[in-house]
């Protein structure tokens, strides 16, 4: 625990939540404070692997590593960074609207360019692919755990008496 930590709960305050009035210590704690069992870290570790081997995140990597090497991909981007900081500098410092719209016209352009790029539409589908594929798993998870134990819809009374 760290010293404020440790001087704040010297004074009966503490990190967690609950009733110092009736002496059934049933803490609630956060979440940042619960720790993670190994066996699960390690399942996690071994789902994340597998995922990692996933079809989609071998074409994602495909993807990636072509517009790495595309020249072409790497100028638009790094122009359309450039225009992205004009913009803003022509908002906050300079306060010219008129050129602000100039300048995204032709980030649009350029947007539009790089959108038109085969490598590039098909990154961001394998982006899109991998986004659903993670958010599968984690329905699964949560839904099956729900199941089991109907974790949004559960409540904690409070003990009538304490044993």
């Amino acid at each position: 625990m760290s010293e404020q930590q440790t001087a704040v709960n010297s004074q009966h305050h503490h990190d967690h939540d609950h009733d110092h009035d009736h002496g059934c210590n049933v803490p609630k704690f956060n979440t940042r404070d619960l720790l993670v069992r190994e066996d699960i870290m390690q399942k996690a570790k071994e789902l994340a692997d597998l995922i990692f081997t996933s079809e989609e995140v071998q074409h994602y990597r495909r993807a990636e590593k072509q517009i790495q090497g595309n020249e072409r991909v790497q100028s638009l981007i790094s122009l359309i960074k450039k225009k992205q900081k004009e913009v803003v500098a022509f908002e906050t410092t300079f306060k010219n609207e008129q050129m602000v719209k100039k300048i995204e016209g032709e980030m649009e352009v350029l947007q539009d360019e790089l959108d038109g790029i085969p490598i590039v539409s098909e990154f961001q589908q394998s982006q899109s692919d991998i986004n659903y594929l993670l958010q599968l798993v984690i329905s699964i998870v949560r839904d099956t755990v729900s199941e089991k134990i109907n974790v949004e819809d559960a409540t904690v009374e409070a003990p009538a008496e304490c044993d």
